[in-house]
């Protein structure tokens, strides 16, 4: 592994843990040259999974996306960082062991909503107006009294 400090290429591992639920090994390292302890992460290398977009696009699927628009709903609510990536890993994680390449952002979109759902109402309407492209006031209302039922 190449050392971010100085480029040099001989390192040692001095210590491996499971990460990400399993699904990455991580590895603190040590230059040989420079003695700059770094950070590597080994994961098994799949195929990337296609996201269909409503107009029948496809585009790689993006954690970051996701990622993104929970920060934006959750801004200014009580829910810690780690919950929201947690939340995101889980989601990558179901929809890898799907096995399928291709997925519906449609699919995308309810599965956040369920979990947004369960973690903050705030944070769900939030996510739901963007989402769901509300017209007016009265189908914004109308998702609000599905919330309170």
């Amino acid at each position: 592994m190449k050392c971010p400090a100085c480029g040099h290429l001989e390192d040692k591992v001095i210590d491996s843990r499971s990460a990400k639920e399993g699904q990455a090994i991580r590895r603190r390292r040590e230059c040989l040259a420079c003695q700059r302890r770094f950070t590597t992460y080994e994961t098994v290398e799949t195929t990337p999974l296609l996201v269909i977009k409503k107009d029948g696009r496809r585009e790689p699927f993006s954690r970051e996306k996701i990622l993104n628009g929970l920060l934006r709903a959750t801004e200014k609510r009580p829910i810690p960082a780690e919950r929201i990536h947690a939340l995101v890993d889980k989601l990558e994680a179901e929809l890898m062991q799907k096995g399928q390449d291709e997925v519906h952002s449609s699919e995308i979109g309810e599965r956040v909503m369920a979990e947004l759902h369960q973690l903050d109402e705030v944070a769900y309407v939030r996510f739901a107006s963007v989402y769901r492209h509300f017209k007016d006031l009265n189908q914004f209302l109308e998702e609000l009294r599905s919330l309170l039922k």
